[in-house]
């Protein structure tokens, strides 16, 4: 018996708006977090796993090494590392944290213990509260991520690669938020490169 293909589940995801408006909504000590996981689309156990020595200030990237499962650290989710550029933004909001300069994690909860998904999940919450917003969970916030990217025209393979999926199918997803790209595709087509271009008006 052959079975047919399912249909991937539909996906929750911020707006633009909504997206700024949780940001602006966040406890201080949460915001870089949030940040974080809005312009990387780190998976939350990657975020609670992340080192310091996994993130370059300098030159502006970061490497997702590991991530922490039911309590287990270990490679992430796709079974390897990815490496990430780093926006303006996220890599001042990073020189800021406290744990910086103690390195270790760089999320540490009280004590410099790894975070549960459990501490997590209230102040994403509250968050939400205060922004005016539906209660979501941390992975609407990687979903935001890719959406977002898909909304502003970046390529699918490309997205694929940051998110660290290894089959372009899951990714694929997110495609139906680029209505434009096909066709723009194609229009590329229409601009002649200069030798044929001049072939074509002589």
């Amino acid at each position: 018996m052959r079975w047919l293909p399912t249909p991937l589940p539909e996906f929750d995801f911020l707006t633009f708006d909504e997206a700024a408006r949780l940001l602006d909504g966040a406890e201080r000590e949460w915001r870089p977090m949030l940040l974080l996981a809005l312009r990387t689309g780190l998976r939350h156990g990657e975020l609670l796993a992340l080192r310091w020595d996994d993130v370059d200030l300098v030159t502006g990237r970061l490497n997702v090494r590991r991530a922490v499962a039911r309590g287990i650290v270990g490679t992430p989710k796709s079974g390897k590392g990815r490496e990430l550029p780093l926006s303006p933004e996220t890599v001042a909001v990073l020189k800021e944290l406290p744990s910086r300069f103690a390195g270790g994690l760089v999320f540490p909860g009280r004590g410099g213990h790894m975070l549960t998904r459990g501490e997590c999940r209230r102040p994403l919450w509250r968050a939400c509260h205060r922004a005016g917003l539906r209660r979501i969970g941390w992975h609407v916030l990687r979903h935001t991520f890719a959406s977002h990217l898909a909304m502003k025209g970046v390529a699918i393979k490309a997205i694929q690669e940051l998110l660290g999926h290894s089959n372009l199918d899951v990714t694929m997803r997110y495609a139906h938020l680029s209505p434009d790209i096909r066709r723009d595709a194609v229009t590329l087509l229409d601009t002649p490169v200069p030798a044929l271009k001049a072939r074509l008006v002589s």
